[in-house]
């Protein structure tokens, strides 16, 4: 049976960044070669190192390994260590160190195939195009991410289709990109996890945006990660522990499921479709309990606001999520409903299922029925996105 991955990422090239730096000067990402460190996608005006293209591939080193692949039954392959001397060799290597199909569409095919995958839905590696504080930076490079991803994908034989972005933080320039995309061809396009600070997702000035998407059955995706730009008086003053963060990640999008869900987004636009990508789905019942009893409380206590909704029915109407190895999803998908899972591999990322996502799966769904398997792991992906 072949999977279909609802979630996995590209390793953006120079070219997304082309023509940035002469428009936008030190403000500009672009990608700049460090002795003895690899490629980088480097601001400077935001310091001289940036992020090494290596962190966002490192789930592709794994066959390349002195050391074996180890994961617990179920599981994702454990975590590797950057001391390992391959991955210190891959930091230093940069693209010309990476799998032919990390910068070639065309070759992405050959790591499908290692992994029993048949398509792959793509997100961006550099989360940090979404929260650029300068809007016409952010619109300029989105649209060069759109115009490379398009390129990317086109090559790979209809085994990739990417995920275009949208500027939500100027809502014009956002339908005029989601316009665009269109005509490109693309299924499906993402939106910041987090709403502009200034600007959360309800406000009218999105309503267009919202309507146009539900028109062209467009879904919107919230990955993880990429949040918008909060200006430094919003930011907690203590930074959160690395690790309690992790654990926590879609508290983010949750405020922002509330904004969707119980502050009318949903009830103006009962058609659009909304996917939450790479916070896994365990949650996900016992938090719609809690949100469906807290608005019920505050409606009764003030029913000027948007009118009670089942806030199941909203999310069995409207909402998706993308697992990987989630138990706990798999056992409230009763709750959560089998229709509104979809499998991701999430490669080339550290917590990808690559290259045992066959295994992982076969281990996952053991007891569970086949039709359900079916759904989760390539027919929800396939109704939703139109193949």
């Amino acid at each position: 049976m072949k999977l279909i991955s609802a979630d996995s990422h590209v390793v953006e090239g120079p070219g997304v960044f082309a023509g940035l730096e002469n428009r936008f000067g030190d403000d500009a990402p672009r990608v700049v070669k460090v002795d003895g460190d690899g490629d980088h996608i480097v601001v400077p005006s935001r310091g001289a190192r940036g992020v090494n293209v290596a962190r966002m591939a490192l789930a592709a080193t794994r066959l390349d390994r002195d050391t074996p692949i180890d994961r617990k039954l179920a599981h994702k392959p454990d975590v590797g260590t950057i001391e390992d001397p391959e991955i210190k060799a891959y930091f230093a290597g940069g693209y010309s160190a990476m799998r032919a199909g990390l910068v070639d569409g065309s070759k992405r095919g050959d790591d499908q195939d290692i992994d029993g995958v048949a398509m792959e839905f793509l997100y961006p590696g550099y989360f940090a195009m979404f929260n650029f504080p300068n809007v016409e930076l952010l619109v300029a490079l989105q649209k060069n991410y759109n115009d490379w991803l398009h390129d990317h994908c086109s090559a790979s034989g209809g085994r990739l289709h990417g995920l275009a972005v949208l500027p939500v933080q100027d809502p014009s320039e956002a339908i005029a990109e989601l316009d665009r995309i269109l005509t490109m061809g693309y299924r499906g396009a993402c939106i910041p996890c987090t709403s502009p600070a200034d600007r959360p997702y309800y406000d009218p000035a999105y309503d267009p945006l919202w309507a146009k998407a539900a028109e062209a059955q467009l879904p919107l995706s919230m990955h993880v990660g990429c949040m918008s730009y909060v200006p430094k008086e919003y930011r907690p003053a203590r930074r959160r522990d690395g690790i309690a963060a992790y654990a926590g990640a879609a508290a983010a999008v949750q405020d922002t499921l509330v904004e969707f869900m119980c502050r009318g987004v949903c009830t103006r636009h009962p058609t659009l479709q909304i996917v939450v990508a790479e916070f896994n789905a365990g949650w996900i019942a016992h938090w719609l309990e809690r949100v469906d009893q807290g608005w019920q409380r505050e409606y009764g206590q003030n029913p000027t606001g948007p009118k009670y909704e089942s806030v199941h029915e909203i999310w069995n109407r409207q909402f998706y999520a993308t697992i990987e190895d989630d138990q706990p999803a798999l056992m409230t998908r009763g709750i959560i409903g089998e229709d509104r899972l979809m499998w991701g591999s999430d490669y080339p990322h550290t917590d990808s299922t690559w290259p045992c996502s066959a295994a992982v799966l076969d281990e996952m769904f053991k007891d569970y029925p086949t039709e359900a398997r079916e759904k989760i792991i390539h027919g929800n992906v396939k109704a939703l996105y139109g193949l």
